[in-house]
């Protein structure tokens, strides 16, 4: 199939480009930038200028292709989530449109974190905008359009999607630990945080691609819940720091998210469509050295 991926430039979408070729697909990718159209060229793959905020020209790339992967999400500025998701409605109003009737496979983009805390989320739960926050909203905006003709699936993504050149929130929470010279979690610590290596991720993407039914949710996870004091523990020993127990506010607008229990499952994911997490886990990753080879991340 020839393949419109948003996002492919970014540390998901790059993997996942990677992952569609191999497979033996083509990818029309777009970019937003003459940085972005060089990096996706010199990958070997067409280029589709435009952006996320111009809904026509992710129009015109959806409809010139057999399917859609939607993987870019703008983090021009990380705490401003609600203008953020705005933007991704805009994106799939505009490229699920263009599919609309066609019976084409739609792939979005969505995440495992919830803001209820102490329950394990299954794919079989559609997300709540009163519990997990507006990019809940995307998730069913883009499902509407499985009754317009639109073979579209949602892969959540867990707050930390890790390996080499992760500029997420685990790099932010080594960062801030440098800069304070402590490593710390939220209460007890207990709270959880799900993982995926990025390489596990991108599978779960072609799967949709390839066998999700309209209407599926794909959970891309695979550790459930690492308490938040192991990763404060791993990133104090490997930075010499002293590991304790911090207020939310230490962590900027990232401790609120933070100090949550936000447990995913993705036992029906692999149950159904077979596919088994491979990669290391996050701790592991972590033990491994490389989040540490020099300050990274973005500033809070």
């Amino acid at each position: 199939m020839r393949i419109f991926l948003t996002g492919g430039s970014g540390f998901v979408g790059s993997a996942v480009m990677r992952e569609l070729v191999g497979a033996g697909h083509t990818v029309l990718a777009l970019a937003r930038s003459e940085a972005a159209a060089d990096k996706l060229a010199a990958a070997g793959v067409a280029v589709h200028r435009g952006a996320l905020t111009d809904p026509a020209s992710l129009q015109s790339g959806a409809a010139a292709v057999d399917g859609v992967i939607h993987c870019a999400f703008s983090h021009d500025d990380f705490a401003d989530r609600a203008n953020n998701c705005l933007k991704d409605r805009t994106a799939i109003e505009a490229m699920g449109t263009a599919l609309a009737g066609s019976d084409r496979p739609f792939v979005i983009t969505s995440g495992a974190g919830r803001f209820a805390s102490g329950r394990t989320l299954t794919e079989d739960e559609l997300l709540d905008p009163q519990t997990s926050g507006d990019r809940a909203l995307s998730e069913q905006l883009a499902f509407s359009f499985a009754s317009r003709g639109v073979r579209v699936s949602s892969v959540r993504l867990p707050p930390s999607v890790h390996d080499d050149g992760d500029h997420g929130f685990v790099p932010m929470l080594i960062d801030i630990a440098r800069k304070t010279g402590r490593s710390g979690y939220v209460g007890d610590g207990a709270n959880r945080w799900p993982a995926v290596h990025r390489l596990d991720a991108v599978r779960v993407f072609r799967i949709a691609l390839e066998r999700a039914p309209a209407g599926t949710v794909l959970h891309a996870v695979g550790d459930e819940g690492i308490p938040t004091r192991e990763i404060a523990a791993v990133i104090g020993r490997k930075l010499g720091l002293p590991v304790e127990p911090v207020p939310k506010e230490h962590f900027s607008w990232l401790g609120a998210f933070y100090a949550l229990d936000t447990p995913a499952s993705s036992k029906r994911t692999q149950d159904r469509f077979g596919w088994k997490p491979e990669q290391v886990g996050l701790i592991a990753d972590l033990e491994n050295g490389t989040y540490f080879a020099a300050a990274r991340g973005a500033e809070v």
